[in-house]
């Protein structure tokens, strides 16, 4: 009987993948090397029958996995047969005597012909194939044929890649937006997804090019790089799910991921999750790096190397922007600066610029952990960056790839990666407390203490994983945290009541009559009669449901919260009207003695003073003040604003934005200047702002706006004397907010009797005593639109 020998070697080839696939016999490497080493056996026995041999013109190179030698269980079979054009009439017979058995057995081929001409016009043309061509390996025939076709390639590759980076971008960003991001689905995709196997090997590619370097320990070359432990965790649940499913699969399902994880030795499914979150993140944040670096690589060839250098334009004390990047000043001193991490994050919050590579490897290696309590400087910067909206998250993930998040909050490790136990939640625990709190930045207005809201977003879960009852756990873990911060008692029992109680409100709507007394009553006891804790409770309810995912929350939560809240604090007693503070001794003094004064004390924190200005009283001296502390680029933290003996007696609490700050000579000599009317302090003002604004849009792309910013808010308030009336102002911050608003507030005639200032982070809650010309809610709306106006 005549046996077709196509037939026998497709039998020996499919009867060897199936023995290596036995269940319990091969795992993780050794069966990566085994199928290799069968596919290539089988490949150059194959290639000798037909001739494939050296010097005989035609070559056989794999690509793909069994190019890198990562043949996992149902890999396709990568193979470019290459040719020296001189044998036509062999070269379909010696094609087909390749495939045909390869496709007789059933197993998956990617296949070519090309001379190495044709080679190099497909490189050329084609990135994904340029990218997949520098994997190429010879198997057999003619070396030297298979050599100079992957050395003309790789050649091609250095030689064009910077010419070519825009399209490996578009390209890869095309792929993660049709598969997405693994580090946070429920099933991702090990090889195609954002942060997976080819993301890696995109790095490798950039970095054979030469246009990486600056990577630090994130460059694919380094033996002890991140990304290599990343890329060997993602190959073995690869391989192993391909074990599991018993077909060619690179989604990670949740039916098949208890068996993976019990075939690794990891875990259950939710360690699986986590581990492949970790791999997924390291993977992403390196890729994004790469970019960065090999377009600032590419920028830098050529003629542009004759243009002017990039300016340096600062954005904090320490911290500038160059070439688009936040980037240490050059006497940025991270081993003696603490707070300068945060102070970058911010930074780069603020600004939606991206982290240096280099700079957060100076930080990594250099900054110490900040001293505790923290300085109101450094709780300040945290609470700027928190209050950055869908913006802190690359903030965040940068630190936290470098080692620097858990340095300020330690307790995050046990969080991080942490995949959710039900279904409803779309993200990993940690992840969770970012969206919550880039949620809650856009309700930091309706709050009386958008800091503690901040605070709670970010630490409401941290309990989790840890056993018991998370809102228990954490409460215990937060009392310590805000120790570490620096905060007050009073705000310390807050924070670690509105972590013990962040269910609260939604487990109430769910299970009582919330318009019952009693349900009312019984709120408030559990809360123990604080108005502020019930307000702070009801904004981290809506931020908490709305990181958790889509529809948790809607209209009827909203309602059900917002009417609970607002019964509790009515049966409270109200909201808390805000009274001035009686003036110091020594300040009445001063007060007393008359004139224009300016005086300086230090503050709570080793950057901060306090300015106390002193000038006749007349309408308009307060934003004249505010003015002339932001042209010396002081923020105002606080203020309080009293009159005394027909002087203006106002206090502010500042902070430089860079340097030190102006003397007291400097600011009594320009507010001199403005009580006498030589200098319009707001029209200076203003054109600075305007120039700066220009400046800072020169050569930087438009981008999008994050999630929706807080809409600043205007509550009138009854003041305890006749005839005044409480304008309280939560808006968020900038140098000139305060100038602006008591500008407005002067240009429509009203007196200032007194003013409480507090910015928090980056929202301001300020408080203006004002005498309206009448009493009616049409003067008060009046002034509520010029007020809004300015915001």
């Amino acid at each position: 009987m005549n046996v077709d020998p196509t037939r026998s070697d497709a039998e020996a080839l499919a009867t060897g993948r199936r023995s290596l696939l036995r269940p319990g016999d091969l795992h993780g490497q050794a069966l990566r090397d085994a199928l290799a080493d069968h596919a290539e056996a089988w490949l150059a026995g194959r290639a000798a029958e037909l001739g494939v041999v050296d010097g005989s013109g035609f070559a056989l190179v794999a690509v793909g996995s069994l190019g890198r030698r990562e043949m996992v269980g149902y890999s396709d079979l990568d193979l470019v047969l290459v040719h020296d054009d001189r044998h036509h009439d062999r070269l379909a017979d010696v094609a087909d005597g390749f495939w045909y058995p390869i496709w007789d057995a059933g197993i998956g081929l990617d296949h070519s012909v090309r001379s190495v001409p044709q080679a190099m016009k497909v490189a050329r043309e084609d990135v994904t194939a340029a990218l997949g061509l520098l994997d190429a390996r010879f198997i057999a025939g003619d070396a030297d044929l298979a050599s100079l076709m992957t050395s003309s390639v790789r050649g091609l590759w250095r030689a064009e890649a910077r010419m070519r980076l825009p399209d490996v971008i578009d390209s890869a960003r095309a792929r993660w937006d049709r598969t997405g991001e693994i580090a946070h689905r429920a099933e991702p995709d090990l090889k195609n997804g954002r942060g997976g196997l080819r993301d890696i090997q995109l790095l490798d590619a950039l970095a054979f090019a030469q246009l990486t370097d600056g990577l630090g320990r994130f460059d694919p070359g380094r033996a002890e790089s991140p990304l290599r432990t990343a890329y060997s965790d993602l190959l073995a649940v690869r391989t192993e799910l391909h074990l599991v499913a018993g077909r060619a699969r690179d989604q990670v399902r949740a039916q098949d991921a208890d068996e993976i994880a019990a075939a690794l030795d990891v875990g259950d499914r939710f360690d699986l999750a986590r581990v492949i979150s970790h791999a997924a993140r390291t993977t992403s944040f390196a890729v994004d790096a790469g970019f960065r670096t090999a377009q600032n690589a590419v920028g830098r060839r050529g003629l542009s190397k004759l243009r002017r250098m990039p300016l340096r334009r600062p954005l904090d004390e320490g911290v500038v922007e160059h070439s688009g990047e936040v980037v240490l000043a050059k006497t940025a001193t991270p081993s003696t600066d603490p707070g300068l991490v945060l102070r970058v994050a911010s930074a780069s919050a603020r600004n939606r610029l991206p982290i240096n590579g280099q700079a957060l490897a100076r930080l990594a290696n250099y900054a110490p952990t900040i001293g505790e309590p923290w300085s109101a400087e450094d709780l300040s910067d945290l609470l700027v960056l928190l209050a950055s909206g869908d913006d802190l998250v690359d903030a965040v993930e940068a630190l936290d790839a470098t080692g620097l998040w858990e340095k300020i909050i330690p307790e995050w490790p046990a969080i991080r990666d942490l995949p959710p136990r039900d279904a409803i939640h779309s993200w990993t625990v940690d992840r969770h407390l970012l969206e919550a709190v880039a949620y809650a930045g856009s309700l930091t207005t309706s709050v009386a203490r958008p800091d503690l809201l901040l605070l709670g977003a970010l630490l409401h879960d941290i309990g989790k994983g840890r056993g018991g009852d998370h809102s228990e756990v954490g409460a215990d873990l937060v009392g310590p945290i805000a120790d570490r911060l620096g905060l007050w008692p009073d705000d310390r029992r807050i924070l670690v009541e509105l972590v013990r109680h962040h269910l609260l409100l939604p487990t109430v709507i769910t299970r009582r009559d919330v318009s019952a007394p009693e349900t009312v009553a019984w709120v408030a006891d559990r809360v123990g009669g604080d108005r502020v804790l019930v307000e702070l409770l009801g904004a981290l309810a809506e931020a908490d449901s709305r990181a958790t995912g889509p529809g948790v929350w809607n209209d009827w939560k909203a309602t059900l919260v917002g009417g609970l809240v607002e019964r509790v604090i009515d049966h409270l007693g109200g909201h808390v009207i805000p009274r001035p503070e009686p003036l110091a001794p020594e300040i009445v003094a001063l007060a007393e003695a008359g004139g224009v004064q300016v005086n300086t004390a230090r503050g709570d924190g080793p950057n901060m003073t306090a300015v106390t200005m002193i000038a006749p009283d007349s309408r308009g001296i307060l934003s004249k003040m505010a003015a002339i502390l932001a042209l010396a680029d002081l923020q105002a933290h606080s203020a309080t604003v009293r009159t005394h003996a027909g002087s203006a007696v106002n206090t502010f609490v500042v902070m430089p934005t860079f340097g030190a700050p102006s003397d007291a000579v400097l600011l009594r000599q320009r507010l001199a200047a403005a009580v006498d009317g030589g200098v319009d302090v707001h029209a200076v003002l203003a054109k600075r702002t305007a120039e700066r604004g220009a400046a800072a849009r020169v050569g930087r792309a438009a981008v999008p706006g994050s999630r929706i910013a807080p809409s600043p808010r205007v509550r009138w308030l009854t003041a305890d004397h006749p005839g005044q009336d409480l304008l309280e102002l939560r808006s968020r911050d900038d140098a000139g907010l305060l100038a602006r608003v008591t500008g407005a507030l002067e240009h429509a005639g009203l007196d200032i009797a007194w003013a409480t200032v507090a910015t928090m982070g980056a929202t301001a809650v300020d408080t203006f005593c004002l005498a309206l010309p009448e009493q009616s809610d049409a003067s008060r709306e009046s002034v509520t639109k010029d007020v809004l106006a300015v915001c």
